[in-house]
């Protein structure tokens, strides 16, 4: 059996060393080396195309070198083919330490500070206790659970929103979307973490968004396309909102002259908030690897007609 590598080459030599050293059974291969197509029965790819997955007769599982699927075309997969996301600890250790970052920016009124700093002028902001300060994330995956993990001691009262039931401790977690309403009116930080599908592509839209506290803040670490643009700055230009921390776009890179890189209430960053480390990352693939030849569930497995 053969894995057929197609991303990043330096992260690529990396994974092959790591599967030579650790996992000689299972053959690596890319496209630049010589390899039987009928022997790949495992490929690692970000965006593979359908002409290369046609020329993959024995392909049984399409593995996302991401912790997202969104960029696969479901429609066109073979329907044998199972589909798995990255589940490594490079990737929440990576989001914890993001999205603590922007709940505090938020918490602390960095961008009001930042404004009035560049405007020349001293002007303090009564501080308000984190116990009063209500934190939501949307999305209850992994990720979700281990930022409000690691939101928790700071003291925020902390929920959480989902499309299925979850039960987290220290969360007053909500589910469905005739919840959603509840559970915005009492986030005065947002964070999505939302797997992005039909059902919650523009999800965060001036419908939702006006549904938060005045003066609320966003975090968007979901995906570019769960946020309608316009609506956002609408909603920062009236103070509905007081700010927005973004990590992701639509598309990417953002171009030049877009209204989010002047705006004074946004805080951008290039898509850096969780990325795979390449060493962790070969690893847990060869422990899935391991698990499906045994029998066993895989970690990160996509449920194809829920697509995450």
């Amino acid at each position: 059996m053969t894995l057929l590598y197609t991303s990043d080459p330096e992260r690529g030599r990396i994974w092959r060393d790591i599967f030579e050293a650790e996992a000689a059974d299972i053959g690596f291969a890319d496209p630049a080396d010589a390899h039987d197509p009928a022997a790949i029965r495992y490929l690692a790819a970000w965006n593979p195309s359908v002409e290369l997955i046609a020329t993959l007769p024995a392909l049984e599982i399409l593995f996302s070198i991401g912790a997202g699927i969104d960029q696969f075309d479901m429609s066109r997969l073979p329907p044998h083919v199972r589909v798995v996301r990255m589940i490594e600890p490079g990737i929440a250790q990576g989001m914890v330490e993001y999205a603590t970052m922007a709940v505090l920016a938020l918490h602390r009124n960095l961008i009001d500070h930042g404004i009035a700093q560049r405007e020349g002028r001293w002007a303090p902001i009564k501080l308000t206790p984190a116990s009063q300060r209500r934190v939501g994330v949307m999305g209850l995956g992994n990720l979700g659970q281990a930022v409000l993990g690691a939101l928790r001691p700071f003291g925020f009262p902390l929920s959480g929103w989902s499309r299925s039931a979850h039960s987290v401790e220290g969360v007053n977690c909500f589910a469905g979307a005739a919840a959603l309403p509840a559970f915005l009116s009492g986030c005065d930080i947002v964070i999505c973490l939302l797997p992005l599908t039909d059902e919650t592509r523009g999800i965060l839209c001036r419908e939702t968004l006006a549904q938060l506290p005045r003066g609320a803040g966003l975090i968007n670490v979901g995906r570019g396309g769960h946020l309608v643009e316009q609506d956002l700055l609408s909603l920062l230009d009236e103070r509905h909102l007081s700010g927005a921390v973004l990590d992701v776009f639509d598309p990417e890179p953002l171009p030049q002259g877009h209204a989010f890189w002047a705006h004074p209430r946004i805080i951008m960053t290039p898509h850096v908030a969780s990325m795979t480390r390449a060493d962790s990352a070969a690893r847990a693939l060869i422990a899935n690897i391991r698990r499906h030849q045994s029998g066993a569930p895989m970690e990160g497995e996509v449920a194809r007609d829920r697509g995450y």
